[in-house]
């Protein structure tokens, strides 16, 4: 059962972190845009985004506790384990997207103060 659940919490990741990677680009409407302008604009604010913290290993945290917490009222020691242990891995999960948002965020809104007409 928990191969099960850990199978599944896999390959949700990774559609998550795939579906993140591709918030990241913004759709700029560049008419009238100097290209070389915008290219090293968008290498600059990347740059800011870059440094959102990674909220990943918080989750982690917050997800084991809340598993090993469910865990431990609906079974023993073990079920705990079991829960911490998928606890983490989901919230490690969900950090992890709320980080790649917060970058697309400040990436957009950089774009954005900066001239730029940020369509999505």
């Amino acid at each position: 059962m928990l191969r099960v659940i850990f199978v599944t919490v896999l390959s949700l990741s990774f559609l998550i972190i795939t579906g993140c990677a591709h918030r990241n680009k913004p759709i700029v409407d560049t008419r009238g845009v100097d290209m070389s302008a915008y290219r090293q604009d968008w290498f600059e604010c990347n740059q800011y985004a870059q440094q959102v913290t990674n909220k990943a290993g918080a989750g982690a945290v917050g997800g084991a506790v809340v598993g090993a917490a469910v865990g431990g009222i609906v079974g023993n020691s073990e079920t705990a384990k079991k829960g911490a242990a998928v606890g983490a891995l989901s919230g490690a999960i969900r950090g992890q997207a709320r980080t790649g948002s917060e970058k697309s965020a400040v990436l957009k809104n950089c774009l954005a103060q900066r001239g730029y007409r940020v369509l999505n």
